[in-house]
């Protein structure tokens, strides 16, 4: 019987995971030479490649001497720590991956918490020491204060260290001697994460992540805690309500490389994949069908944020997207539940309308990306944090913020975020930048990142994870400049435009099509403004339309996804369609 790890990587956003695993797989020998390369062979869908960061949990399995190694890559983003929560159960150890410059971060914290909770072996990786001005020792130091803090037991206080550069493709033990391999790396986690058990008696196996394929339907993932499973054998499914169902496994996969192996029986302390289990959700139990015995429920933070979708309503109904009615919105998002643990879908007060509760805006914004990518329309409403009654005093979600900005902005940055009613916590300097941490409710955010770009020339680091439920602040200044808002439909001109531009900054360029409703732009005073773009120059047999000087109008302000979602007011929507993003009055005459 094969000797078996389980090691999970967790690590801050953009301290690179996803690009150790590739390491990991190539040195391993795992991938075909024949098979086309790219980038980062983890990050599979467009969404991850663009942004550069990793939004769904994947696993991977190596062989190194003789001992299979599965290896799950994690999202770094609070946002998406429902997913990171559920695939820690299913290690044995971990790897905590911290960049040599930037140290222990928010991110790390929270996923080092978890993983302690657990009582998982951390194997500290110190990446990316080819940088310059990196301080490795230092960051070796920190990380032992911070798993002090969190309660570390004796034996994961005595964590080896591995310092070395993914990017590169080295790893050692010493970070001045650069070697051109990261044996070492394997060899440490084959020494110091302890060997999967193989527990003897009744199966059971908690279901941690699904797959879909539309050949054989939903695929369950999971880690088998004791005894084996046979394929083509009959269990007991148990659910949550405590009920319990007859289930057959049709066909059963470990992981083997980039891609799985069907085998006939897979051994207690192994990953699998099940094909033929229906009606399951995520933290079920596989167990004997004599004698079923459920294992605990995953425990999964509260979302946080919540947002209405609806559906297009707009003049330009249908004209961009596929999916474009209620039932298809409905079906979208009741279908994304069954993977997406951290969400959570409410029906709202008619049919077309539905309340959508996450772990913050990057987390809806994804969710959002993801459907219009799909053809799919819709609406969505100012994004609003979840207020509670905690012993009848009105709470609201607070988190922790760090920044990291040249000393010259530190200033505005403090006074941005002061304003929305955070209190400092920490300031100190980190290189040449000042290293800021914050303590500020969760509507604080909403709209603060555009704000502090703006501030710092685009300097400013900006991360933050949920902390706790406090008791709520009072009240926050919104946006205080109005909306330009179009009262006709149909040609943006460039006359126009260039007449109203010291009423405020556009969102279109000349020659956009429009509609009545629509914001347009950005007032240069707080109260929101009808204007007309759409009208022409009069034009005579005098004056013909090519003769006047060029018309010198400003760039129009590109907004992203986000940024439109923390723009908008509460009486207004953003349309989304997979071409367009536009924003609009709701109840415009």
């Amino acid at each position: 019987m094969k000797s078996i790890r389980n090691i999970a990587i967790i690590a801050h956003v953009d301290h690179g995971k996803t690009t150790l695993v590739d390491r990991i797989i190539e040195a391993c020998k795992t991938l075909d030479e024949r098979t086309e390369r790219t980038d980062l062979l983890l990050d599979n869908n467009d969404l991850e490649r663009e942004r550069g960061i990793t939004i769904l949990s994947k696993n991977v399995s190596v062989t190194y001497n003789d001992v299979k190694i599965n290896v799950i890559d994690t999202p770094g983003h609070a946002d998406f720590g429902g997913e990171v929560e559920r695939v820690l159960k299913m290690a044995d150890g971990v790897l905590l991956l911290v960049d040599a410059f930037e140290g222990a971060m928010p991110q790390t914290r929270f996923v080092l918490g978890k993983a302690i909770e657990l009582g998982l072996k951390p194997i500290l990786v110190i990446n990316k020491v080819d940088k310059e001005n990196c301080t490795p020792d230092i960051v070796q130091d920190d990380i032992f204060d911070l798993m002090f803090n969190l309660d570390a037991t004796e034996d994961q206080l005595e964590f080896v260290t591995i310092f070395g550069s993914s990017k590169e493709g080295w790893m050692n033990y010493d970070w001045k001697d650069k070697i051109d391999n990261i044996f070492p790396l394997l060899d440490t986690v084959i020494k110091e994460i302890p060997e999967a058990p193989y527990n003897s008696g009744e199966p059971q196996m908690q279901i941690t992540s699904l797959d879909y394929s539309k050949f054989v339907g939903r695929i369950a993932i999971g880690r088998i805690f004791r005894g084996d499973l046979v394929e083509g054998k009959d269990y007991m499914l148990c659910k949550a309500d405590g009920s319990k169902s007859k289930v057959r496994i049709k066909e059963l996969h470990t992981f083997d490389g980039m891609g799985k192996l069907k085998v006939t029986t897979a051994r207690s302390g192994d990953i699998c994949s099940i094909v033929g289990v229906e009606g399951f959700e995520i933290g079920d139990t596989i167990a004997d069908l004599e004698n079923p015995e459920a294992l605990p429920r995953i425990s999964i933070d509260e979302p946080t944020m919540s947002m209405l979708f609806t559906i297009n309503n707009s003049p330009f109904f249908g004209k961009e997207g596929k999916f474009c009615t209620s039932r298809h919105l409905r079906d979208r998002l009741y279908k994304e539940l069954e993977k997406n643990l951290a969400l959570k879908v409410v029906d709202g007060e008619s049919e077309d309308k539905f309340n959508v509760y996450g772990r913050g805006i990057l987390h809806l914004s994804v969710l959002i990306e993801t459907m219009r990518r799909e053809g799919y329309e819709l609406q969505v409403g100012k994004p609003q944090v979840i207020l509670k009654k905690i012993d009848g005093i009105k709470c609201e979600p607070m988190e922790t913020l760090v920044v990291d900005v040249p000393e010259e902005f530190s200033g505005k940055a403090i006074d941005l975020i002061t304003q929305r009613k955070g209190d400092m916590l920490v300031m100190e300097p980190k290189g040449d930048l000042q290293h800021l941490e914050f303590d500020i409710p969760s509507r604080g955010l909403i709209g603060l990142r555009n704000n502090m770009m703006t501030a710092t020339a685009g300097n400013a680091v900006i991360t933050h994870r949920f902390r706790e439920y406090a008791a709520y602040k009072g009240e926050i200044a919104e946006r205080n400049k109005g909306s330009l808002i179009s009262m006709e439909s149909g040609t943006s001109t460039g006359f126009s435009i260039n007449k109203l531009q010291e009423r405020g900054k556009f969102f279109i360029d000349p020659g956009t099509v429009i509609y009545k409703g629509q914001v347009i732009g950005e007032n240069s005073r707080d109260s929101d403004l009808d204007i007309n773009v759409v009208k022409g120059k009069k034009l005579t047999n005098m004056r013909k339309s090519g003769t006047d000087a060029a018309e010198s109008i400003a760039p129009k302000i590109d907004f992203s996804l986000e940024e439109c979602m923390e723009y908008i007011q509460v009486d207004e929507y953003l349309e989304v369609t997979p071409e367009s993003l536009r924003m609009r009055k709701i109840n415009y005459r």
